[in-house]
């Protein structure tokens, strides 16, 4: 087995998606076909175009599948993951758990913090971007710790974390918004915003409550109906109402 096989999970869209060749051998058509469908899907997915996003992760899990090899479906369905935990949809990363037997160590235990369930011996293992939260969530050391200075994906994935964790500060989930935001990743701004709302609302701060409210408003502008999960059009109104 090559290098590229044995590498850390790695958030960029590039380096998470297997190549299952040396790095002077062209990459098999299969492998490009499923980096640029699963790259088509997070953005997809993140901007809440669910229809879109489903259809090329249907594509790329297609096209991993032809491998025959549990290692490739594990890596892609890490980065799916990843994404929707970096949008707070946070699940047990079901396809992952299919084809986990046949994951590499460094992909088990970013499994594992993508759950919240990393040890202390995982740390070595996973992205770098990563491993700052990954200690963080392991000593409690909040203070004074942002999210990592990566690419948005893998902040907002740490943010998503720390949130599964409850251990996140205000000022992440601020970061997490902004860093959203200048992406245009409407879905994962609008996350990001509801949980900024209710910590405002518990405090009982009105002028940032008026503030949040004018930019769900803004999010909503165009909005298609099939553009986002009917439960998150619900909790959005649910938190508006309040």
């Amino acid at each position: 087995m090559n290098n590229a096989l044995r590498m850390p999970v790695v958030l960029g869209l590039a380096s998470l998606m297997l190549v299952a060749c040396a790095s002077k051998t062209p990459s098999p058509n299969w492998a490009l076909e499923a980096q640029s469908a699963s790259e088509r899907a997070v953005q997809a997915y993140l901007k809440g175009q669910t229809r879109v996003a489903d259809v090329e992760w249907s594509k790329a899990f297609n096209e991993v599948a032809g491998t025959g090899l549990p290692s490739q479906m594990a890596r892609m369905a890490l980065l799916q993951c990843a994404a929707q935990t970096a949008a707070l949809e946070l699940t047990d990363c079901p396809r992952f758990q299919r084809y986990g037997a046949g994951a590499e160590p460094a992909e088990q235990a970013y499994a594992r913090y993508l759950q919240g369930a990393h040890t202390a011996a995982d740390v070595p293992l996973l992205p770098q971007a990563q491993q700052a939260m990954a200690t963080q969530l392991l000593t409690a050391a909040q203070a004074g710790v942002g999210l990592p200075a990566a690419q948005a994906l893998s902040q907002l994935t740490a943010a998503g974390v720390a949130l599964r964790a409850g251990a996140i500060t205000k000022a992440q989930v601020q970061q997490a918004v902004e860093v959203a935001s200048q992406q245009g990743w409407r879905r994962a701004v609008m996350a990001w915003l509801l949980v900024e709302r209710r910590g405002a609302q518990d405090a009982g701060d009105a002028a940032a409550l008026q503030v949040l409210d004018l930019r769900l408003q803004v999010l909503q502008e165009g909005l298609r109906k099939d553009e986002l999960k009917n439960d998150m059009k619900s909790e959005l109104k649910s938190e508006l109402k309040k």
